[in-house]
């Protein structure tokens, strides 16, 4: 009966053109307990979404970014109580703030709008990473608060975490990733990565072509430069790159995520020690004790009296959310190749039918 109620729900947002097409899944740390997948993967080819099709993930990223620092730390590469710039000798920020800081949005980074930070992805082998943010570093040059006052969310912070990744590896921040991570996870390219598959396995990205959001977007990008075609009455967006890819870079199917979560859910996980995964969800308090709500990238909430760690990705042409209920023991994750500009706890809505028989 709960999947039933699900599976209405996720229908009428294709059927009612809230979506080009959705994704859900919620498993255990060994199996998939139900998915459901509906809808285009591109709607002019009538591509149905499958197994395979991927979706850029955006600010999901950060959290593989976050487990990367851990991981360094685990291998006393890094102590994240330190200042930053002890692993980055050219942090543009004060000498104070720590790594731990730079993962909690506790900071004081600036977060200038960073909508048009994209390119298309034709521009991606010439494109350079550190240029560009040398440029918006220099324009962004105070911080916002001092460290610990508060919780605001920082892209550049993210950035900055990227690079500290690449210093004290040696490596660069996607090889590590993929190295560290993805491989360890035995998933393939094809399934998670930083580049855009072969033509049919990418989810074309789609924004409502009549909608509040639609008529700021020209505001924050170039329509005519980012923008493909009309298709009924959604608009599809141009393959592209974000330019940070430690804070959204990443590009992948749901079940690669799937396997991802399982092994955050397994006690002795390979990704990571079960001392730094507790520091990984332990919820960051402010100088003057508050809760921020904000663990170490993963944010912390409650649904059904079920404590749960989640991060949203959204922008351009897609939106998804990633969740880990600890107690009972499962995760969930849900994805959409159409505009999300905030986090929208979507999963709420439909979570809630599982844990009621938990």
């Amino acid at each position: 009966m709960a999947y039933n109620e699900i599976e209405k729900i996720l229908t009428k947002q294709v059927e009612e053109n809230k979506t080009p097409s959705v994704q859900y899944a919620i498993f255990n740390q060994d199996s998939v307990i139900h998915q459901f997948r509906h809808g285009f993967a591109d709607m002019k080819q009538k591509l149905n979404v499958n197994e395979n099709t991927t979706y850029n993930v955006y600010s999901v990223t950060k959290t593989f970014t976050a487990l990367a620092v851990l991981q360094l730390a685990g291998q006393n590469k890094i102590d994240i109580n330190q200042p930053a710039k002890k692993y980055l000798p050219a942090f543009p920020y004060s000498s104070t703030i720590t790594v731990r800081q730079l993962l909690t949005h506790s900071a004081g980074i600036p977060n200038p709008i960073p909508i048009n930070w994209i390119h298309l992805a034709e521009k991606h082998q010439s494109f350079n990473s550190s240029e560009f943010f040398a440029q918006i570093f220099q324009k962004n040059e105070k911080a916002k608060f001092r460290p610990d006052e508060k919780y605001a969310y920082s892209n550049l912070g993210y950035v900055l975490l990227g690079q500290i990744i690449e210093n004290v590896s040696g490596t660069g921040y996607e090889n590590y990733v993929r190295e560290n991570i993805i491989t360890r996870l035995k998933i393939k390219d094809s399934e998670l990565d930083f580049k855009i598959p072969e033509t049919g396995k990418h989810a074309k990205g789609y924004q409502k072509k009549f909608s509040f959001s639609n008529l700021i977007l020209g505001m924050f990008l170039d329509k005519s430069k980012f923008i493909d075609q009309t298709e009924g009455k959604w608009i599809s967006f141009k393959n592209c790159y974000v330019n940070g890819a430690s804070y959204g870079g990443l590009i992948g199917s749901t079940d690669a995520f799937i396997k991802y979560i399982q092994e955050l859910l397994r006690p002795q996980s390979i990704l990571i020690s079960d001392e730094y995964k507790k520091l990984l969800f332990s919820e960051n308090h402010t100088g003057n004790n508050k809760a921020t709500g904000m663990c170490l990238s993963w944010f912390t909430g409650q649904l059904n009296g079920k404590q749960y760690f989640t991060h949203a990705g959204g922008g351009g042409g897609y939106y998804c959310e990633l969740r880990i209920y600890p107690d009972p023991g499962i995760g969930s994750l849900i994805m959409f190749n159409r505009s999300g500009m905030k986090d929208e706890r979507f999963l709420d809505k439909l979570d809630k039918y599982i844990l009621n028989g938990n």
